[in-house]
């Protein structure tokens, strides 16, 4: 199953996108392929947006990768650098679409790898990933009230 995470974050007044890069950027790698693209907001550059496209093998533990995001989270908090507010947008991607030939294009439906998706499993996947990110949320604020106790 591949997943899709857009997160939008704005910068404190004075940050750069480099001083999120810094605080923001992994330092343990998820162990499942997982790519993040970063970019800056055209008419507010003190927006960062970061899309992660990843692969979630069938029989992978999900929280695993969760957990380690947080974990990263905690360990290289950007409160210095970003506002409290931070976007979140989790899904299961549908479809993956080349539209870069030139010229006319027929009409193919949805599908994956050139398999066509199956909306009756990407249903109860929805509703796993609704389960497990709710559940990686109170795992994380429980640990960051942990730290800030300590």
């Amino acid at each position: 199953m591949m997943v899709i995470s857009i997160l939008t974050r704005r910068l404190k007044e004075g940050k750069t996108y480099d001083d999120f890069r810094r605080a923001w950027y992994h330092t343990i790698g998820f162990g499942s392929p997982i790519k993040l693209y970063s970019a800056v907001n055209a008419f507010d550059q003190r927006e960062i947006i970061v899309v992660a496209l990843g692969e979630i093998a069938h029989g992978q533990d999900p929280m695993k990768l969760l957990r380690t995001d947080a974990k990263e989270r905690l360990d290289h908090p950007l409160d210095a650098v970003i506002e409290p507010e931070i976007g979140r947008t989790f899904g299961i991607v549908v479809s993956e679409d080349d539209f870069s030939p030139a010229g006319e294009m027929k009409y193919k439906p949805a599908s994956i790898n050139g398999k066509e998706t199956d909306f009756e499993e990407v249903s109860e996947g929805l509703a796993l990933a609704r389960k497990l990110i709710s559940q990686a949320s109170v795992e994380r604020e429980k640990a960051r009230e942990a730290m800030a106790r300590a």
